[in-house]
């Protein structure tokens, strides 16, 4: 993918960008909000109320907290990263619900709801992810799950888009030597970056659920707000700002 690259593509970008800070994707647009609701509106919170929740890659806990503060019976964050789960603790505690809250790099513990946000298009194998899904909600239950932006979004490649689909344009080796200059991790492919991306498409999320022990319960693309009227089964991957669904077993 990318059709500008070797040095001229690594001088533009370094042009366009020098310190990486695209202004995307920052997570700006939930400050002062909740992102769960934001995301899976108002309905969430029925969804969740006196039942067992797990939040599938909670991060830092605000959402898991939230969830708890909402009414769930008990809420399992799960992640791996430890020093994102001792933050999800602290937080727990600060807002009174660590008695409600566990935070933890692995369960064996099944769950009525599993909610998963901003993270398929992260993960590495999102297949596996889903099988892992299976072992932990329960026959009657559901993962409720919203992700974006996908591969072909304007800004699809996340950190990687300096400007609209300059991750469509610029090599994976372009961009990676870019992103090189101010972050230290060593990546050599989109994957090995933080956070990980795996260029997930709609299409390929549809392909993955096909082949999945789940089914859809709903399925919903949300357009981009601004090209909304452009918004259809064709132009779909192109603008569709987030992905929101609720699976459940087969």
């Amino acid at each position: 993918m990318g059709i500008i690259g070797g040095s001229l593509g690594y001088r533009l970008l370094r042009r366009i960008s020098v310190d990486g800070d695209t202004g995307y994707c920052d997570g700006s647009t939930y400050i002062g909000v909740s992102k769960l609701e934001k995301l899976l509106g108002q309905g969430i919170w029925e969804e969740t109320k006196d039942k067992v929740v797990i939040d599938f890659g909670c991060g830092d806990g605000d959402d898991a907290v939230e969830v708890a503060e909402r009414g769930a019976k008990k809420v399992i964050g799960v992640d791996i990263r430890e020093r994102a789960l001792a933050k999800a603790r602290q937080t727990a505690l600060a807002h009174g619900v660590a008695d409600r809250c566990t935070f933890v790099t692995q369960t064996d513990e099944k769950a009525d709801v599993i909610l998963s946000l901003d993270a398929f298009e992260h993960f590495d194998d999102p297949a596996a992810i889903l099988r892992i899904m299976r072992t932990l909600v329960k026959d009657d239950g559901c993962v409720i799950a919203a992700f974006g932006p996908t591969w072909y979004h304007p800004l699809g490649g996340h950190l990687f888009s300096p400007f609209p689909w300059a991750h469509l344009i610029f090599t994976e080796k372009s961009l990676i030597r870019w992103r090189s200059d101010f972050r230290s991790d060593g990546a050599t492919r989109f994957c090995e970056a933080e956070g990980g991306l795996n260029q997930l498409t709609i299409r390929r999320f549809q392909q993955l659920i096909a082949e999945s022990d789940f089914k859809f319960k709903e399925f919903e693309p949300i357009p981009i707000r601004r090209i909304r009227l452009l918004a259809n089964p064709l132009t779909r991957e192109f603008t569709t700002a987030i992905v929101r669904c609720k699976l459940v077993p087969r």
